[in-house]
């Protein structure tokens, strides 16, 4: 399941992109419930905006159960995503992302794009009304796997299309199954084990 990914180095073109924050700092480590950047269309246009890793829809009245994950094979139909699925796409902007594998004992890995600065993961969002103000919240959409359940990474492509209000619900079906990118891959040291630590050491090589 994907819990954790990075966003520290971007380039001048992404810095750009309206509503990039003029305090954004470098993370190797995004987990749950911290605040990510999100890339969605607003009135035809890319815009970035922060919000909340933890999709929250303004009915929901259970504020601990936030789902952090989509899956792709049963978002259409369920009641938490198929809303957002219809009307609010978006995208996550990240280096890449860690996995966990092994048994006993899982060891750290690393995934990042083969000569990409970026990926694009896709996500859901919504928006949460709270005494006059609306804060957004954002589930990121996995692959269907048997195993380890990946984001699923949009091509530039796939990306315009997923991020189109005019896009069929078979064009966006078809998106949830879309080829997907060769990864680099590197296991780490233990460090990044540590939820606390968001540094550059948690890249650190086994």
């Amino acid at each position: 399941m994907c819990g954790r990914f990075a966003l520290f180095r971007w380039t001048p073109a992404f810095a750009a992109t309206p509503g990039f924050p003029t305090d954004q700092l470098p993370h190797w480590s995004i987990s749950p419930n911290s605040q990510v950047l999100l890339l969605r269309n607003v009135e035809g246009e890319r815009q970035l905006t922060r919000a909340r890793w933890g999709l929250t829809p303004p009915w929901l009245t259970d504020l601990t159960k936030t789902p952090a994950q989509a899956r792709a094979e049963t978002l259409a139909e369920q009641p938490m995503f198929r809303e957002a699925f219809r009307l609010r796409r978006g995208l996550l902007p990240a280096n890449g992302f860690y996995e966990w594998r092994g048994a006993a004992r899982k060891r750290p890995y690393w995934l990042s794009g083969d000569g990409v600065p970026l990926l694009h993961f896709a996500a859901l969002w919504e928006a949460y009304p709270v005494e006059g103000h609306v804060y957004l919240s954002v589930a990121v959409v996995t692959q269907a796997a048997a195993s380890q359940r990946r984001p699923l990474i949009l091509s530039e492509e796939a990306q315009a299309a997923w991020l189109d209000s005019e896009a069929s619900p078979a064009q966006l079906h078809a998106l949830l199954s879309s080829p997907q990118p060769q990864l680099r891959e590197r296991v780490l040291a233990n460090l990044v084990n540590d939820p606390k630590l968001d540094a550059p050491e948690c890249l650190t090589p086994a």
